[in-house]
């Protein structure tokens, strides 16, 4: 699977940007998505769609936390500790 931290984020970036964001807002890695109201509820579960589709991975309802889904950051980290535990 191997994550590439900066086109995978770029890419989270724009999806969440076109498909999920509630507002205009420019969004970066360390946006707030959940506290600002750019994402709502459904729009986590639309995200966490998006990257179990994107990278073949099954998430886990309880890993979907402020700590891992807050920010675009947060997501992509998450993301790259999974593939580490898939590898090990």
């Amino acid at each position: 699977m191997s994550i590439a931290p900066a086109p995978f984020t770029e890419h989270l970036i724009e999806y969440i940007s076109a498909e999920v964001a509630t507002a205009d807002d420019p969004i970066d890695p360390d946006t707030d998505l959940l506290l600002t109201g750019l994402v709502d509820s459904l729009g986590v579960v639309l995200v966490v769609n998006w990257m179990e589709d994107e990278l073949a991975i099954s998430i886990d309802p309880g890993d979907v936390v402020l700590d891992n889904f807050q920010t675009v950051r947060q997501m992509v980290e998450y993301a790259q500790r999974r593939e580490a535990v898939a590898e090990a």
